[in-house]
């Protein structure tokens, strides 16, 4: 908490053995501005992806040039930065771990949220609930026709997967299938005004059980 804003954060496995998710909280000083740096990491296929990228994305983002100056291209820059040292970490390993990250940026009053993959990202503004992010699903029409023009395609097997493999169509890591699964995040941006009450970032997890509201 500080004088603008407070924060809270909760984590369970459930009746899972294992937990791949993770978050990660950051307040931090960047060229005299306060920032605040929010984010939920949803791994599959191991938890190596999205605990790299909870140890190093927001690290790779503020250390950008243009972080205060450009922070949407700062943003993209520092994910696809992180995917790609991942990848290169895990290069002598045949491993396809991955994950998602679903991050809320709070520079002054403009807040962005970044989002990759299907955790998502929902705001309260004027008592209504707002996705601002997108869960990336293989059977949007324009992520399936990406994948395609890729050279991948989509097919059901019992949800629709890339290579009939992976449930979410962009990710961190996935390296067998990084040709089509990508780590560009689409961003939104949002005013913080006195409308604008309270951000929920979560994964899967939750939003498979819960509706916006």
């Amino acid at each position: 908490q500080n004088g603008k804003f407070s924060y809270g954060y909760a984590s369970s496995p459930g009746k899972r053995s294992s937990m791949e998710d993770f978050y990660e909280t950051r307040i931090d000083g960047v060229d005299g501005n306060v920032v605040g740096l929010f984010g939920v990491f949803d791994g599959h296929g191991g938890a190596r992806a999205a605990q790299y990228v909870k140890q190093n994305l927001f690290s790779n983002l503020i250390s950008h040039p243009k972080f205060i100056s450009d922070t949407k291209s700062a943003i993209a820059d520092a994910y696809n930065h992180t995917d790609s040292e991942f990848l290169k970490s895990e290069n002598n390993q045949n491993r396809d771990a991955g994950s998602t990250a679903s991050t809320a940026i709070l520079v002054g009053d403009r807040l962005l949220v970044a989002n990759v993959g299907d955790s998502r990202a929902v705001i309260c503004r004027g008592g209504n609930a707002i996705a601002v992010s997108r869960d990336h699903k293989p059977d949007q029409t324009d992520e399936r026709q990406r994948i395609e023009d890729a050279g991948g395609f989509v097919m059901w097997a019992g949800t629709w997967r890339v290579g009939g493999v992976l449930a979410v169509s962009r990710a961190f890591g996935d390296r067998l299938l990084k040709q089509y699964v990508v780590a560009d995040p689409e961003i939104q941006e949002e005013k913080v005004d006195n409308t604008l009450e309270f951000l929920i970032l979560a994964s899967d997890g939750l939003w498979d059980v819960v509706t916006n509201e």
